[in-house]
C-alpha cells in the first residue's frame, strides 16, 4: 500500500536527510554555540582557548598566545603536549589529530588518561569552530617535528597530516588558526575587549599560567599579558579594587581529597551586595551548584559560631542570617574535579554532591581558622553583619508596611502606570520612560492591548549605595516593583512578572544613558533573575532624522550616519539631530522605536556575573578616577554595551 501524503508534499524514506560529519553545526550553529551574533562569534575563541587550558589544568602547558592576525583571524597557541598525530585506531588512514577537528564529540575527554580534570566536556568544541570556519590551520609541535593540516570550507580537510619541518627548538604544543565564516555570522570582527576580559579570568583561574594577548589589526596594534601567581587572591583583590574594602588581607584556603579540589579567595567591603562567584574546572557556573551551595551554608555556620565564642552575639540574641553575613562580600570558590555533572547544555549548575560536603568540611574548618588567626578582621566582619541585620530587620518593616498599602503583591498597581488590556504576560511588555512629555508621546504611539506606560520622574536612587531599607522608601522605585508585580530582592519570584519584556526608553543622550545605568543597575542589584532571563531590554530611538526625497529616514547613531553619508554624501548638510524622545511626534515614535515589526531592542544579558558586578561597582560607586578611565576605555566600543 503506497504511503499517504497531504497535498503534494511527499514523505518517503528519500525525504529523511542524515546530516553527516560537521553539518549539523553548519545546519543549525546556534544548537552549538548560542547564536550567530558577537557572543557567537567569540565562543569560538573560548572553545579553542579551553582546551589548551585543559592542558595547563594537566599539568602541561604553562604559556598560552591568543593572537588577531592582521586579516581578521584568530591564532591560539600552546606549549602543552600537542593533539596526538599518529592514526587512530577506530578511523585506519585517518589521524587522531584529524578526527578532533572532523567528528563531534571526539576528545581526549572522555576516558584514558588524557585528562583528569577538562572544562570542555561536551567534547564539540575544536570540531564546531572548524566546521564555522572557511579555513582553519592546524599546526602540531610534538615527538620533535611540526606537523600541519589545513582545513577549508566548514572543515574539509586538503589532504593529511603531514610533516613540514623539526619543531623550533624541540617544543611541544598546539597551534590552531581560524577564519570566522562569514555566510554564518552577522559580524567577523573579533572585539579586543571582550577577549581579554574572558583571557584574564581564565589566567585569574590558573595560578601561574601566562596568557598574552596581540592584536594585530591596523590601527588597533595592542599587548596584553595575564599571570597571576596569587591565582584567585589576586582576583577578589581586582574585583574590590572598585570598592572600599572593610579590611585589607583577603583570605584563602583550599582543600583536596579523592581526585577532587577546592579553592577559596574571600574578602569583605563596605558595600552592600554580595559578590561570590563560582567556577568548576574554569567553567563560570553562574547559576551556583552545590559546591556555593556548600560555601554559604557553611559559612554561615563558621560566623555564627565565632560570633557566639567572642561573645559579639549574645546569648538573647538571634543567629544572623546568611544574607546579613554575606553583606558586602567578595569571594571565588574554584573547584575541579574528575567527572562534573553540569546541570544544562550551558553547564550553568554544578550537581556534584559530594562537592558540596567538600566544600563544606573546608569551610568550616579552613575559615573558623583564619577568623582565629585574624581576630580583628573577623570582629569587623561580625559588626559589618549586625549592622546589616538591623538595616534588615528595617527593611522588612519598610515592606510590610509597603505591602499593606497593596504595592509590591501586585493588587494595587501605581497610579501613573498606562496598562495595557492583555493579561497575558507573554505578550505583554512595559516600557519605563522618563520625564511626563516622553510618557505622553509613548502612551499616544504604544499598542493599547498590549504595551504598557510607566513614566518616572528623573533619575532614579543609586542602587549601589543605598541599602534596602533607604531603596524601598524611594517613590519611582516604589512603581516599579508595583508595577513589575514580582516583588523585590529576596522576595522576588520571576514566574510572576506581569510582563514578557521590560524595556527602557530614554533619550539618545547623556542624561539617557544615566537614566538606563541607574535603571539596569537596580535590575541587577535587586531583580536580578529578570536580567537573567532575558526580560529586560533597551529601546533604541534614532539619533538623526534626514530627508529622503518626500521620505524621511532615521538613523540610530553617529556609525549609522556615517554610513549613510557614504552612500549619499549629497545629505551631508539635511541632518536634524532629535534632542528628546518628547519632542517626537507620536507616529515618529511608533515608527522608529515602539513598532515591533520596525523597531531595534537590545536585550540586555549576564553572561559574565564577575564582569557585570564590577562594572555595576565601577560607574555606579565612589571611585570618580576609575569611572572617568573605564568610560574613557570604552566610550569608542559604546555601541556593543552588553552589561
Amino acid at each position: 500500500m503506497a504511503a499517504k501524503s497531504k497535498g503534494s508534499v511527499s514523505y518517503e524514506a528519500e525525504d529523511i536527510r542524515v546530516l553527516e560529519g560537521l553539518d549539523p553545526v553548519r545546519m543549525r550553529p546556534g544548537m552549538y554555540i548560542g547564536s550567530t551574533g558577537p557572543a557567537g562569534l567569540h565562543h569560538l575563541v573560548w572553545e579553542v582557548v579551553d582546551n589548551a587550558v585543559d592542558e595547563a589544568m594537566a599539568g602541561f602547558c604553562t604559556r598560552i598566545d591568543v593572537t588577531i592576525l592582521a586579516n581578521g583571524s584568530c591564532r591560539v597557541t600552546d606549549d602543552g603536549r600537542g593533539i596526538p598525530t599518529d592514526d587512530h585506531p577506530q578511523y585506519p588512514g585517518k589521524s587522531a589529530a584529524e578526527i578532533v577537528l572532523t567528528v563531534l564529540h571526539a576528545g581526549g575527554k572522555f576516558g584514558g588518561s588524557g585528562y583528569k580534570v577538562s572544562g570542555g566536556l561536551h567534547g564539540v568544541g575544536v570540531s564546531v569552530v572548524n566546521a564555522l570556519s572557511t579555513e582553519l590551520i592546524l599546526e602540531i609541535d610534538r615527538d620533535g617535528k611540526r606537523h600541519e593540516l589545513v582545513f577549508r570550507d566548514g572543515g574539509v580537510p586538503q589532504g593529511k597530516l603531514r610533516v613540514t619541518g623539526d619543531a623550533p627548538n624541540g617544543r611541544t604544543g598546539t597551534t590552531v588558526t581560524f577564519t570566522p565564516d562569514p555566510a554564518i555570522f552577522d559580524e567577523t570582527e573579533f572585539r579586543a575587549q571582550t577577549v581579554t576580559e574572558r583571557l584574564q579570568i581564565m589566567a585569574f583561574l590558573n595560578r601561574g599560567l601566562e596568557i598574552r594577548f596581540v592584536d594585530q589589526r591596523p590601527g588597533r596594534a595592542a599587548k596584553e599579558t595575564f599571570k597571576y601567581a596569587g591565582g584567585i587572591v589576586d582576583y577578589v583583590r581586582h574585583l574590590n579594587n572598585s570598592k572600599e574594602s572593610l579590611f585589607r588581607k583577603v583570605g584563602f584556603y583550599d582543600q583536596s581529597e579523592e581526585g577532587q579540589e577546592v579553592e577559596v579567595a574571600f574578602q569583605w567591603n563596605t558595600g552592600y551586595y554580595e559578590s561570590i562567584h563560582s567556577f568548576a574546572n574554569g567553567i563560570a557556573t553562574i547559576e551556583g551548584g552545590m559546591h556555593e551551595e556548600g560555601f554559604r551554608k557553611a559559612i554561615t555556620n563558621v560566623l555564627n559560631r565565632y560570633a557566639r565564642k567572642r561573645n559579639l552575639l549574645k546569648e538573647k540574641d538571634e543567629n544572623l542570617k546568611g544574607e546579613d553575613i554575606r553583606e558586602g562580600l567578595t569571594a571565588i570558590v574554584s573547584v575541579r574535579l574528575a567527572a562534573p555533572q553540569f546541570e544544562g547544555q550551558t553547564k550553568g549548575k554544578l550537581g556534584n554532591v559530594s562537592m558540596r560536603s567538600l566544600v563544606e568540611r573546608a569551610t568550616n574548618e579552613k575559615l573558623a581558622d583564619w577568623l582565629e588567626e585574624n581576630p580583628r578582621e573577623g570582629g569587623q566582619i561580625v559588626a559589618k553583619a549586625i549592622q546589616a541585620s538591623r538595616s534588615r530587620m528595617a527593611a522588612q518593616h519598610a515592606r510590610d508596611l509597603t505591602r499593606r498599602k497593596n504595592a509590591l503583591d501586585g493588587a494595587g498597581l501605581p497610579g501613573k502606570l498606562v496598562d495595557c488590556s492583555s493579561r497575558d504576560p507573554r505578550e505583554c511588555e512595559l516600557f519605563i520612560v522618563e520625564g511626563n512629555s516622553a510618557g505622553g508621546s509613548a502612551k499616544d504611539a504604544r499598542n493599547p492591548r498590549t504595551q504598557a506606560i510607566l513614566p518616572i520622574r528623573g533619575k532614579i536612587l543609586n542602587v549601589e549605595k543605598a541599602r534596602t531599607d533607604k531603596i524601598l522608601k524611594n517613590t519611582e522605585i516604589q512603581a516599579l516593583i508595583a508595577a513589575i508585580g514580582a516583588g523585590v530582592e529576596a522576595d522576588f519570584d520571576v514566574s510572576k512578572v506581569r510582563y514578557d519584556k521590560i524595556i527602557l526608553l530614554a533619550d539618545a543622550d547623556v542624561d539617557g544613558s544615566h537614566i538606563r545605568t541607574l535603571l539596569l543597575t537596580f535590575f541587577f542589584r535587586q531583580m536580578t533573575e529578570l536580567v537573567n532571563n532575558g526580560h529586560v531590554y533597551v529601546a533604541q530611538p534614532p539619533l538623526y532624522s534626514t530627508l529622503v526625497g518626500k521620505e524621511k529616514a532615521y538613523l540610530r547613531d553617529d556609525l549609522a550616519k556615517a554610513r549613510f553619508l557614504d552612500e549619499h554624501p549629497d545629505h551631508r548638510n539635511e541632518f536634524q539631530r532629535l534632542k528628546g524622545l518628547g519632542e517626537m511626534d507620536y507616529d515618529e515614535l511608533r515608527e522608529t522605536t515602539m513598532d515591533p515589526t520596525k523597531r531595534a531592542l537590545l536585550q540586555i544579558t549576564v553572561e559574565q556575573a564577575a564582569l557585570a558586578d564590577e562594572v555595576c561597582s565601577i560607574l555606579m560607586g565612589d571611585d570618580v578616577p576609575q569611572r572617568r578611565h573605564f568610560i574613557q576605555t570604552n566610550a569608542k566600543d559604546v555601541r556593543f554595551l552588553d552589561i
